[in-house]
């Protein structure tokens, strides 16, 4: 799992969910962030599915359509996790188990610039290969309980987006406490203020 930020075209994607798949999740909002092959790049190496600096110069259109789709099923699945089951839900998770299936980027040990050793790819990688890493993390993620149990949505007005809880006491209520947390003390503020005015 990738932490913090990498930079896409004119805003940062965000590695702050707590799972790659969930990560994926997250750059549908509040815009599109997968808005072109350069975002989806910036993204596959953000949340390390390939090593730094691995060129990606294979990644089409082609790609990001499969991202996408990826990301469709994954939150019809995520979002299912606490609710009855709907004709959607076995369609996606048909789909991800399918895209799961597929041969991943084979890891070698390769010499770094310091002469020491790094982790490198034995061939570039396919997009199969990425995608079945995502959806082998959504496959991970839905059949482990503690994880499954950990899922929590934003609490954040209007942020869709969801997380895996690993804060002691199981006890965070924002995706993001820089982002949609501040907003909600900046909120609270000025309900306390309005009143102490009133």
């Amino acid at each position: 799992m990738a932490l913090g930020t990498a930079t896409s075209s004119s805003y940062e994607l965000r590695f702050d969910a707590g799972r790659i798949c969930l990560d994926l999740l997250a750059t549908s909002h509040p815009v599109e962030r997968l808005d072109g092959v350069v975002s989806l790049r910036a993204w596959i190496g953000g949340a390390g599915l390939v090593p730094a600096g691995t060129p990606l110069d294979r990644a089409d259109g082609s790609w990001l359509v499969g991202f996408r789709e990826l990301r469709v099923h994954v939150g019809q699945l995520v979002r299912a996790l606490h609710a009855v089951a709907a004709p959607s839900y076995d369609r996606s998770l048909a789909r991800v188990n399918e895209l799961a299936r597929a041969a991943t980027p084979a890891p070698c040990a390769v010499r770094g610039e310091d002469g020491g050793l790094v982790r490198g790819l034995a061939e570039p990688p396919g997009c199969a290969g990425l995608l079945a890493l995502v959806a082998r993390d959504a496959v991970e993620l839905l059949t482990d309980p503690v994880a499954r149990a950990a899922v929590r949505e934003c609490e954040g007005d209007n942020c869709p987006l969801v997380y895996l809880d690993t804060s002691r006491g199981r006890r965070r209520r924002w995706c993001s406490s820089e982002v949609c947390g501040n907003r909600e003390r900046v909120a609270r503020h000025r309900r306390r203020a309005a009143l102490a005015r009133a």
